[in-house]
């Protein structure tokens, strides 16, 4: 099974990437995870998956990166994911300073998520 990330430049990410990945387990969907912050602190992290038209589904999937061998990549929609701090009441919105966007995310195996 592979996993296609196809991530447009836009408001949400100033990356595009386009990547296939050989998966390792099915996708499942994720709300939170410790990832690290614009300032390279780790966090706990609400997160979302991000489209041209909104939020989407955030995914996870253990996956095999010629670079990095097994890691857990965390994808959600063309324009990729979101994530604010996991305490952070306010909803999604591009306009926030507290929230930051990815194309996607190449985590540890070991990741904490939810």
């Amino acid at each position: 099974m592979y996993i296609e990330v196809d991530v447009q430049e836009g408001p949400n990410s100033s990356w595009a990437v386009n990547r296939m990945f050989s998966a390792l387990e099915p996708p499942r969907l994720v709300s939170r995870v410790m990832a690290s912050d614009p300032k390279g602190r780790e966090v706990m992290c609400a997160v979302t998956g991000w489209s041209s038209g909104g939020p989407v589904a955030a995914k996870a999937a253990l996956v095999e990166d010629s670079g990095e061998g097994i890691v857990m990549l965390l994808f959600g929609g063309d324009q990729g994911i979101r994530l604010k701090p996991a305490d952070d009441a306010e909803g999604w919105d591009l306009a926030s300073p507290r929230q930051w966007g990815e194309p996607c995310l190449l985590l540890s195996r070991d990741v904490r998520m939810e």
